[in-house]
């Protein structure tokens, strides 16, 4: 009797249909639907071609959370965060968030019972915290001044050593900025400095603490100290505000005692990225302020079609909850002693890492990763190669460490810089190292001057 072959009733090998033999648009919508798991295939492919997020040291931004976390930020993507009237679980948990911030700040007229009397927000991360905090210095400026103030320029004094953002800032809201210069072997600002640039126009002056080049801390006491002076000699009364995106989440559990923040009787607003020391994906920040007197009326806005009444002062509108919930997630799961003994384990990883390079005889170090966990060097001499070209071989083994020009008035130096995050564990932190030491061997060899100097990734 012949032996009869029975068909498959379904036979759909992933990479032989549709997709597979015909290019799919990519400038334009298709033609036709596809099946979710065919979309999802094609998309998930290209984006194997993307560096890995882990070993991203470029980036402040956190990307390794709680398997408890990821499943509660999916479960509240679809809850839209200004939605509060409809979602006052979401709403609450965000007046938790800000109030935990505030009073992490040392904020004034913090209550147990009442996350009310926090004045801050969140928003999405901390560039949105700058323009807000920015707009509350201007506008407070202009009810200093008062009804003249449209014949004057305001201005704003800060390094050239901000984020970007900061000009952003003074470019869509018509502040002058007043950048103090950067010199070979110092990165931030001086009290000096700030002294000769404010005026009686200055809305504010921005400090930083945990810089984006280097990681440093600005010396914030001090600059508030000579601030007081002069309003004591000379009737200028200047805000601080601190641009704590980097270092918000770090100095508060690895530098307790160090007065930077409202301790300070100068600084009248602080933002934070809880995307990077905070520990959450992006994006998410904060922009708290001293008290409720320092964000002026004018900047909050009423608004009643959402249902009940609901002020607001952001600059994006609709936008996902699962950020604050998982800001929240972490402010519960890890709160103080969680986050300290976090920041301590990063803090040992990158003064270890520190350590290694500043004994090796190809490097100088900037900083050590014990100020916040980064860690900035430089090579030494003129070793027949550049930071750049460095860079470039650590890709070869799937590292992302940022080579770049350092601001005005130290154009001429190159850096090199790793953030240790949460995810980057002393383990991985070795075979970084025994990979500088063959990439470094490599260039020792072949002495490439300076081949990738054009290549200058985003060092964000």
């Amino acid at each position: 009797m012949p032996h009869k072959h029975h068909r498959a009733p379904h036979i759909s090998p992933a990479y032989t249909g549709r997709l597979a033999m015909a290019p799919v648009p990519s400038l334009r919508l298709p033609d036709d639907a596809m099946e979710p798991g065919a979309a999802y295939r094609f998309i998930h492919d290209e984006l194997m071609l993307d560096g890995s997020s882990r070993l991203n040291l470029a980036t402040f931004v956190t990307t390794w959370m709680d398997p408890e976390a990821e499943k509660l930020m999916a479960e509240t993507f679809d809850k839209n965060m200004i939605d509060k009237d409809e979602y006052p679980a979401t709403a609450a948990i965000e007046a938790r968030c800000v109030s935990m911030v505030a009073d992490l700040f040392h904020a004034e007229g913090l209550s147990d019972e009442d996350s009310s009397a926090a004045c801050g927000v969140s928003t999405i991360g901390s560039s949105e915290a700058v323009m807000l905090g920015g707009l509350a210095m201007k506008w407070r400026w202009r009810e200093k001044v008062g009804k003249d103030w449209k014949g004057r320029t305001p201005n704003l004094v800060m390094g050239s050593n901000v984020q970007v953002v900061w000009e952003k800032f003074c470019r869509y809201f018509d502040v002058e900025p007043r950048y103090l210069p950067m010199e070979d072997g110092r990165y931030v600002i001086t009290p000096e400095q700030v002294l000769d640039a404010v005026d009686e126009d200055t809305i504010g002056v921005v400090a930083i603490l945990g810089t984006t080049y280097t990681g440093e801390l600005e010396p914030i006491a001090e600059i508030c100290a000579a601030l007081d002076q002069l309003a004591q000699d000379k009737g200028l009364d200047i805000p601080v505000h601190v641009d704590a995106a980097s270092g918000g989440f770090v100095v508060p559990f690895l530098h307790p005692d160090l007065e930077w923040d409202f301790r300070l009787p100068r600084v009248v607003s602080i933002n934070v990225s809880g995307h990077k020391y905070g520990l959450t994906y992006p994006g998410i920040g904060f922009v708290v302020w001293r008290s409720k007197e320092y964000l002026p009326e004018d900047l909050v806005f009423r608004v009643n079609y959402l249902g009940g009444d609901m002020p607001t002062f952001t600059l994006n509108f609709s936008r996902p909850g699962n950020q604050v919930v998982g800001q929240y997630y972490n402010f519960l799961r890890l709160g103080r002693a969680g986050y300290t003994q976090v920041m301590q384990c990063l803090s040992q990883t990158a003064r270890w890492l520190g350590d290694e390079l500043r004994d090796s005889e190809h490097f100088e170090l900037i900083t050590d990763g014990s100020a916040i966990p980064v860690v900035s060097f430089r090579l030494k001499g003129k070793p027949g190669y550049t930071e750049f070209d460095v860079s470039e071989g650590l890709r070869s083994f799937g590292w992302q460490v940022p080579a770049y020009t350092m601001p005005e008035g130290a154009t001429d130096v190159v850096v090199l810089r790793v953030v240790v995050r949460e995810g980057f564990s002393a383990d991985l932190a070795r075979a970084l190292k025994d990979d500088m030491i063959t990439v470094l061997g490599r260039l020792d060899a072949l002495k490439p001057r300076g081949a990738f100097n054009d290549l200058q990734p985003f060092a964000h």
